[in-house]
């Protein structure tokens, strides 16, 4: 990533080898083991979804701040509307970008995944 990290950053896009690897893995079972299950809808063309979604970074960040709030409402000596609030300001606002028709899964359809391309800039190095 070009963007300089806080000091000691959860966010996982910071995180270098072997930390961004055991994160995602914690991630992946977290989507898979609660969110899906719970908040997966079907997929249709105009509610995409990627079966390989950890391959879109957009997608990974969504989720892992999506997550990182999960736990913080679900934390001991947590407020007892926390849960209700993560639903409205953080899965309500994280779940229809990710499956918006032009959002990180747009060029994802059933069997067959692609990444969306970056946008070109100019005159900017990496």
């Amino acid at each position: 990533m070009t963007a300089e990290a806080p000091p000691e950053s959860p966010f996982i896009l910071f995180m270098a080898e072997p930390m961004f690897s055991e994160e995602l893995s914690r991630l992946k079972t977290w989507v898979h083991g609660l969110l899906l299950p719970v908040y997966g809808r079907e997929v249709t063309t105009t509610l995409p979804w990627c079966p390989q979604w950890w391959e879109h970074l957009e997608a990974v960040a969504r989720l892992h701040a999506l997550w990182l709030a999960w736990q913080d409402a679900n934390a001991p000596g947590a407020a007892l509307q926390s849960l209700s609030a993560w639903h409205r300001d953080h899965l309500n606002l994280t779940l229809p970008v990710l499956r918006d028709p032009s959002g990180p899964f747009a060029g994802c359809k059933r069997g067959s995944h692609r990444l969306k391309e970056v946008p070109y800039t100019e005159g900017v190095q990496a």
